[in-house]
């Protein structure tokens, strides 16, 4: 035959509080450090993978122009070299010059 003991039975409803309380504590510990977290990252200028794309297109397309404009520049300096598109527009010729009085 079992007894019951008031003793035990305080001592088992007092480590259940404890246990309670500490997982608590942990809990509340991981949010704060998670915060923390965010907040020192969030410090930096750190970009969006969009933004990041967008800027990469952005260069590419740079790129392009830039060694289109080399080529043009290069079959200018060229005297032989073919007319470009820009000589074939109206007004793009040497403009006239004044006429002295």
């Amino acid at each position: 035959m079992q007894t019951e003991n008031k003793f035990f039975e305080d001592l088992v409803k007092m480590a259940n509080g404890f246990a309670g309380t500490v997982a608590g504590m942990g809990r509340e510990a991981e949010e704060g450090a998670r915060e923390k977290f965010k907040s020192w990252v969030g410090g930096f200028d750190f970009v969006s993978r969009d933004e990041f794309e967008a800027v990469k297109a952005m260069a590419a397309a740079a790129r392009d122009e830039v060694a289109a404009l080399k080529a043009e520049l290069a079959a200018a300096k060229d005297p032989g070299a073919a007319p470009t598109s820009y000589d074939a527009e109206p007004g793009a010729g040497p403009s006239p010059k004044p006429r002295k009085k």
